[in-house]
């Protein structure tokens, strides 16, 4: 008797760790849409989301939760083709006029030209801490992984797991640094062409439209921050979330080196003209 019923007993452990892993980063139950006109869409059971960007308007979502610090990946085909003009943004940004943000920004290209990853942090309203990158694959052919590690000591963003760029906590010198104020995750695909080629010197081919950006796998490691206070109580962070000290090792400090030596192409703690007063206090910091 006990092994005729076997199967089913299989079968329904089956279709519960399915069901289990469907729910577990599903963006029906983590995100919005909250712009577009219907340009936006969750798809296959909410595994996939697109949005899409023609001459009418663009689109966006954006995180039901707001949170104060975490680890955060996000898996992103981007717009292929001739993507010149188009700014597919993806970014953590709190509210008000002296606001926090973190930020990737893909800036599109005429076909078979490279895509410009544009980076910035924004604390208490001021930015002006761009870094922009090339990236040593072709992000329109395949799903990538996008990610920010935002805690106490400084913020890295990470490329399948590659570090690009880390903005250290450098309160001590009088440098702010995001951590008052919990943030929301944001998506969006818009037409930025009088800034985002060349410039503004190319512009965007409407007759290659709808422009189409798509995500799925998004997973966050983080303090989600409600009514107030945070799901992080102080004696969970040291075990369950030990991304909350997290910092580069030595490897890792090496790979940043490395794509900042390769990829980089353009630094704001290097372009003194910019800054004829000197560079921001930051940059001095090792």
């Amino acid at each position: 008797m006990a092994s005729s019923s076997a199967p089913f007993v299989f079968l329904a452990l089956t279709l519960l760790s399915s069901f289990l892993a469907l729910t577990a980063a599903n963006f029906y139950q983590d995100f919005d849409i909250t712009w577009g006109d219907g340009r936006g869409k969750m798809l296959n059971n909410g595994d996939l989301l697109s949005l899409s960007l023609d001459k009418a308007s663009g689109s966006g979502f954006q995180s039901k939760n707001e949170f104060l610090f975490g680890k955060i990946d996000m898996q992103i085909k981007l717009v292929s083709g001739n993507s010149a003009g188009t700014v597919t943004a993806y970014y953590l940004s709190s509210k008000g006029s002296a606001w926090d943000e973190i930020d990737f920004e893909f800036l599109g290209n005429l076909s078979g030209d490279p895509y410009i990853l544009h980076t910035n942090v924004f604390s208490q309203g001021k930015g002006n801490r761009e870094q922009q990158f090339y990236l040593w694959f072709d992000p329109t052919a395949d799903f990538h992984t996008y990610s920010i590690l935002w805690n106490p000591q400084s913020i890295i963003f990470s490329v399948d797991g590659t570090p690009i760029r880390e903005f250290k906590n450098s309160e001590s010198i009088g440098v702010a640094f995001p951590k008052n104020q919990p943030m929301r995750i944001y998506s969006s695909l818009w037409n930025a062409d009088d800034w985002a080629t060349r410039g503004g010197l190319v512009k965007t081919d409407w007759s290659q439209a709808p422009f189409t950006a798509s995500y799925r796998n998004f997973k966050a490691d983080a303090c989600i921050w409600s009514s107030g206070a945070s799901s992080c109580t102080s004696s969970s962070s040291t075990t369950t979330n030990s991304w909350l000290s997290q910092e580069l090792d030595t490897a890792n400090q090496d790979r940043l080196k490395w794509v900042q030596k390769n990829y980089m192409i353009y630094n704001y703690c290097t372009d003194a003209k910019r800054f004829p007063q000197g560079l921001p206090p930051e940059c001095n910091t090792s």
